[in-house]
């Protein structure tokens, strides 16, 4: 089963992250938690939710696989970015998106850290959009699985930046800066994989040597909590943050 490989990923970053002198925290048990929940759920109802569409403008049937492939992935980075985007502006995109940046201890299983409720939003959203634009074929879509394993790397604790290359490819450098408790790195890097996105609009930054501190203020929360987490209020605003309060975008571009 596919689901094999991104447990395969999320192990071998582990490993190298206890390399670099990290431990085995009950955070990581809960995002294994949060990560199994999600899976179950997903092979069980999402195919009620996919959206079957009629046509697209492309049909990947018809481009040779490298460039229907290239195309696809576009596609579907720039949905992603834009719906990060919008969780950060929405109030009520944010009450569930809160849940993954409130992992203190950020690492690779920090990837599975989200509401359960947010694959079923992108599923009648982002999902259909691209199909609209181009229609993958089996392989385009597996291929496009593999290489999402790279969210894996960027939100790990391994060390890592492509440094002064880093506006072509995400990093854990450059990804960590967004998820970072610091003033001074807020409404930046929201890319998924090409911060070129950022780029255009304004949001990017080359990442540094520093590690910032992640996390939301107040106790972690339990196993429950997780999986109730927009309904739990006092964990999904955090006053020191401009994006947690539902600000627009326009306003917090410095």
């Amino acid at each position: 089963m596919l689901i094999v490989i991104p447990i395969a990923v999320a192990a071998l970053l582990t490993i190298l992250e206890l390399r670099e002198g990290h431990r085995l925290t009950k955070d990581r048990l809960l995002n294994c938690t949060i990560w199994f929940a999600r899976v179950a759920l997903a092979m069980s109802l999402l195919p009620l939710v996919a959206l079957t569409l009629p046509w697209s403008l492309i049909d990947a049937r018809n481009l040779p696989f490298v460039a229907a492939f290239a195309l696809y992935f576009a596609v579907m980075d720039l949905g992603e970015y834009l719906f990060h985007r919008a969780q950060h502006v929405i109030p009520w995109l944010w009450r569930l998106h809160a849940l993954h940046h409130s992992d203190a201890d950020m690492n690779a299983t920090t990837t599975e850290r989200h509401f359960w409720g947010d694959q079923f939003i992108k599923a009648v959203t982002i999902w259909p959009v691209a199909t609209l634009v181009v229609r993958p074929t089996p392989p385009v879509l597996l291929a496009y699985f593999v290489v999402m394993m790279w969210n894996y790397a960027t939100h790990s604790a391994v060390p890592f930046s492509f440094g002064r290359w880093s506006w072509l490819l995400n990093s854990p450098a450059y990804h960590r800066r967004h998820h970072s408790r610091l003033p001074e790195h807020y409404n930046s890097n929201f890319a998924a994989l090409l911060p070129i996105w950022d780029v255009i609009s304004g949001t990017y930054h080359r990442p540094t040597n520093e590690i910032p501190p992640t996390g939301l203020e107040g106790p972690p929360p339990g196993p429950l909590q997780l999986l109730t987490w927009p309904f739990s209020s006092r964990r999904t605003s955090d006053p020191a943050h401009p994006d947690y309060a539902g600000i627009s975008i326009a306003n917090q571009v410095r």
